[in-house]
């Protein structure tokens, strides 16, 4: 399977159909429908519905989807190799990718790049927002150097440092509802409000145990996977929003307050990486800053 031959399967998945990927290869239509025919013989699997005479239009089969991402990770990484091994022994630049969900925590990330910036100004950093299973899936196929987890770390896959800070759970409200009256929140307080939780959450989530009631019984009118359009729904008065502390703006003049809940909920967050991973010269001067910005403690 050559890589020529995934760019231009990607080019058919893209366009969904196959004259227009050939004129975006510059191909021409029976070479390009020639080279996809051979990479179906050569898997063994149909990849492509074609269209019939009245419609040009390609649909990818369940065999195709899986090809077509996977193909979109091979060609990244290949990306990646190159861009690491071109640069020259002397020369300290390259991507650095990290992944994360929103957290004041990445603060602590942009303070290590600024460090870098002035000296190595070529070092570039990527960040890729998702949840723990996101990450570690990243991770595991080398999409990404780092990531930010919440949950326990598997010591015999992937290395760690623990954030010397951590997230404070809240509430996200109008300042004229009826809870913003309060110093702080506690569970029955929300049993019967309209609520707005984080669509990430699992079994595992510590929430569940914080909550004192199955969450199957609590009044959940939306879920979200980004805050700020969590708290959109709360400026609107759709439901009150659980989520960390300094995500939104609260001050001045905007009509939402925080606050924290009783008993107080803290998520500890740790970076990880691959296990014996090899970082690259950029990837290397990064993790030395994060070093030296907080006092991290390698297990």
């Amino acid at each position: 399977m050559e890589l020529r031959v995934l760019q231009y399967f990607l080019a058919v998945a893209r366009e969904q159909s196959i004259s227009s990927a050939a004129k975006s290869l510059h191909l021409s239509q029976p070479t390009l429908s020639t080279q996809l025919k051979a990479l179906e013989a050569e898997l063994g699997k149909q990849l492509l519905i074609r269209g019939t005479k009245g419609s040009r239009k390609v649909l990818l089969t369940d065999e195709g989807m899986i090809l077509q991402k996977r193909a979109e990770e091979i060609l990244e990484l290949v990306r990646m190799t190159e861009n690491e091994l071109s640069v020259s022994d002397e020369a300290i630049a390259g991507d650095v990718y990290i992944g994360a969900g929103e957290s004041d925590i990445m603060r602590i990330f942009a303070r290590a790049a600024k460090s870098l910036q002035e000296k190595y100004p070529d070092i570039h950093y990527h960040i890729l927002s998702g949840n723990a299973a996101f990450v570690q899936e990243n991770l595991n196929r080398g999409l990404i150097d780092f990531g930010v987890v919440y949950s326990p770390v598997d010591t015999t896959v992937y290395s760690s440092m623990k954030i010397p800070v951590q997230d404070t759970w809240g509430i996200l409200m109008r300042k004229d509802s009826p809870l913003a009256e309060k110093e702080y929140i506690q569970p029955q307080d929300l049993w019967d409000k309209p609520l707005i939780l984080s669509s990430q959450k699992t079994d595992s989530w510590p929430m569940v145990k914080w909550f004192q009631q199955d969450l199957a019984k609590l009044h959940v009118v939306a879920t979200y996977n980004l805050v700020f359009n969590a708290s959109l729904m709360v400026d609107e008065g759709l439901g009150y929003a659980l989520c960390f502390d300094k995500l939104i703006n609260v001050s001045g003049n905007s009509d939402l307050c925080f606050r924290p809940l009783f008993p107080k909920m803290e998520a500890e967050a740790f970076i990880i990486w691959k296990r014996y991973q090899v970082f690259s010269k950029a990837t290397q001067k990064f993790m030395d800053a994060l070093q030296e910005c907080c006092a991290f403690t390698i297990s």
